[in-house]
């Protein structure tokens, strides 16, 4: 048997489908968010200004395309463009041509995005944005619809699913006792940083049931990842078990695409024999042969994954296990993880302004509305994900003690009553016209109890605790 035989996974092209087109379906979110969103969090008058970022942090530490130039001009084309050739994957036209064609159409994708991550700073700064990088560079070396799949392909699918579970298992575990007691979804429901429409339903959920679910997280994510390192079937059950966890997660919160790119690669678990069982069709036809430059680029590309997967092995088993960390500045291998502990309250930053003469006892405070976040207790949680919210998301940080200098800018952009902040709001109580005075007060949130909500028909009741910035005026 040859060379390229072995090199051939085989049984696995509706995988490279579903991980393509999936992995390509999350960038055009990604992408269409940087067009909607980039320029008041990052721009030139954002809360947290990429040119000031990128004089501070050079380029081999970060390495971005703004670190060459940057314009809120040129951060809606880099969004667009990798909007348009990612929605070109999501219909299979690169995967028409030859390997390379998918292959530099996704690099782009990738060296766009890594741009936009490493500049992101606190609104960049979670787990997926990582995962999506990894997860782009991957999917870029699966070739077209004329070779066949790469054994090193599916390899690296696996490891990175096997890290991506493992190591949010293995976070908690080490975590707060909260998961070893089984009582975390006794709070996490609550607490979350999103919840969505059912969040509420899922809280009031029997207290037996919170443990089945801390019991059922364990089993899924320190227990089935091991099957992933053996033979098939193992591999399709471990990710069907993925895709059923995940979907859970999917409909009791809002955690932007995460839980999107965990079903994607769950999918792709499942071999061409599994799926064709399922749909009561023929197995797949023999796959093409494989042309020695496909081989030559997959082969490097195995061998540098693996030269890079010896820090994110060894956080695995280390006792100081780093959570949605990246060890090189490519974002090529990363380890991750979530929610090691759960907060036991809720509490959150609100924004409010007056357009009195002065900020005294005979003023009147008027709230900006966040268009996901807990706001008015009688607004049910919306559902957002897939779509990120990146300011809602940062605030839920601030009562947590992240850096939040930034609120006293997005203050005084609220007092200039810039548009562009402003469009990433629900409700601007002043039309457009700017406030005499702003102000951020933190308030604790608790769901309501049925009775509550029956008596009142809202979903949250909520106090205030302190002013966390006090009125100021431009």
């Amino acid at each position: 048997m040859g060379w390229p035989d072995w090199w051939v996974g085989g049984d696995y092209d509706v995988a490279r489908q579903i991980l393509q087109r999936g992995v390509a379906a999350l960038l055009v979110l990604a992408f269409a968010q940087v067009v909607s969103q980039f320029r008041p969090l990052l721009g030139s008058h954002g809360l947290l200004p990429v040119p000031a970022f990128a004089a501070r942090v050079p380029f081999r530490t970060a390495p971005s395309l703004f670190h060459l130039r940057y314009s809120d001009r040129l951060a809606v084309v880099v969004g667009v463009v990798g909007a348009v050739l990612a929605a070109a994957v999501v219909v299979g036209l690169p995967q028409r041509g030859p390997w390379w064609v998918p292959t530099l159409v996704l690099l782009a994708c990738w060296a766009l995005y890594l741009s936009v991550v490493n500049v992101g700073q606190r609104f960049y700064g979670f787990g997926w944005e990582s995962l999506l990088c990894e997860a782009t560079f991957l999917v870029a070396w699966l070739g077209s619809d004329a070779e066949p799949v790469p054994w090193v392909g599916v390899v690296a699918a696996r490891w990175l699913l096997f890290r991506l579970e493992l190591g949010a298992g293995l976070i908690k575990w080490r975590g707060g006792h909260e998961w070893r007691d089984l009582t975390a979804l006794d709070y996490h429901h609550e607490t979350q940083p999103m919840p969505g429409p059912l969040s509420w339903h899922a809280h009031h959920l029997p207290r037996w049931w919170h443990r089945v679910e801390v019991v059922g997280n364990h089993v899924t994510q320190l227990g089935f990842p091991w099957l992933l390192l053996l033979p098939q079937p193992f591999p399709s059950v471990a990710g069907a078990v993925v895709v059923l966890t995940q979907g859970w997660l999917v409909l009791t919160g809002n955690f932007a695409w995460l839980n999107w790119a965990a079903i994607v690669l769950g999918a792709a678990m499942v071999s061409d024999g599994v799926w064709a069982t399922l749909a009561g069709s023929a197995s797949a036809v023999a796959a093409p042969p494989a042309s020695s430059s496909f081989v030559v680029a997959t082969a490097l590309v195995g061998v540098l994954l693996l030269v890079l997967s010896w820090r994110p092995a060894r956080n695995l088993v280390g006792p100081r296990q780093l959570m949605n960390a990246s060890f090189e500045p490519l974002r090529l291998v990363n380890a991750y993880g979530a929610f090691g502990r759960v907060t036991r309250r809720r509490e959150e930053v609100v924004l409010e302004g007056t357009a009195a003469a002065r900020p005294g006892v005979e003023a009147v405070w008027r709230e900006y509305l966040l268009r996901g976040k807990p706001c008015e207790p009688g607004r049910r949680p919306p559902q957002v994900a897939p779509w990120h919210l990146r300011l809602d998301w940062a605030l839920w940080f601030v009562p947590l003690g992240a850096p939040s200098g930034w609120v006293v800018v997005l203050l005084r952009r609220l007092l200039e009553a810039d548009p562009a902040t402003l469009r990433l709001l629900r409700e601007d109580p002043f039309g457009g016209a700017p406030p005499a005075w702003v102000r951020a007060r933190l308030f604790r949130y608790r769901y309501t109890t049925r009775a509550e909500r029956r008596a009142t028909g809202d979903w949250w009741v909520r106090e205030p605790v302190l002013v966390l910035v006090d009125p100021m005026r431009l």
